[in-house]
């Protein structure tokens, strides 16, 4: 268990951490336990559980008894109004939608995560869209389009943020000159 002391210094920004049990009773303790490290803690609920019991019921406890959620491991339109009306009137929460791993499958996610933004809002203001599993730069550009509240990012995207509207020209000449100088300190002759 992390100290609480350690988060101390964040005051201002949702921290969300999650609960490591599968079974709901378990579940329940270990939330209402995280909810007291601080105002912004926000407890991190997967919609189902290992066996897909659905959690909603938990869920809907939980906010009512002003828990601030993170509903997460959520991957369809249902699961997000199923999510919003669990947690609508209660506590803050957010909606974690892993828009990367849809995308995994091949499917684009932005009519998910446009239709599910304009539900949560239309519902709730104190619900929030998060974009999980982000892949690529362009899906911070994607986030920001479908209207989502938070979006994860790795750090590794983080620092590709100044690529955002970067000359394609370039770009290219800089993709050259990359060439050039692998191919050289690789010693490659014809």
């Amino acid at each position: 268990m992390p100290s609480v002391k350690r988060f101390s210094h964040i005051k201002t920004k949702p921290l969300s951490f999650e609960v490591f049990a599968d079974d709901f009773a378990e579940m329940k303790r270990q939330a209402l336990e995280i909810a007291t490290w601080g105002p912004n803690v926000y407890v991190k609920i997967p919609i189902t559980n290992s066996e897909g019991k659905t959690s909603i019921p938990l869920v809907h406890e939980l906010a009512h008894k002003n828990v601030k959620l993170n509903v997460t491991a959520i991957f369809t339109f249902e699961q997000v109004v199923e999510t919003v009306q669990a947690v609508k009137g209660g506590a803050p929460s957010i909606v974690s939608i892993f828009a990367g791993r849809i995308a995994d499958t091949g499917r684009d996610p932005m009519p998910l995560m446009t239709a599910s933004s304009e539900y949560c809002r239309s519902v709730d203001k104190n619900i929030e869209l998060l974009w999980a599993s982000t892949r690529e730069v362009f899906n911070i550009v994607q986030a920001e389009m479908a209207g989502c509240h938070i979006i994860t990012s790795p750090p590794d995207l983080v620092k590709k943020l100044n690529m955002i509207n970067k000359d394609p020209k370039q770009m290219s000449l800089e993709t050259v000159r990359m060439f050039k100088a692998d191919s050289e300190a690789a010693g490659f002759h014809l």
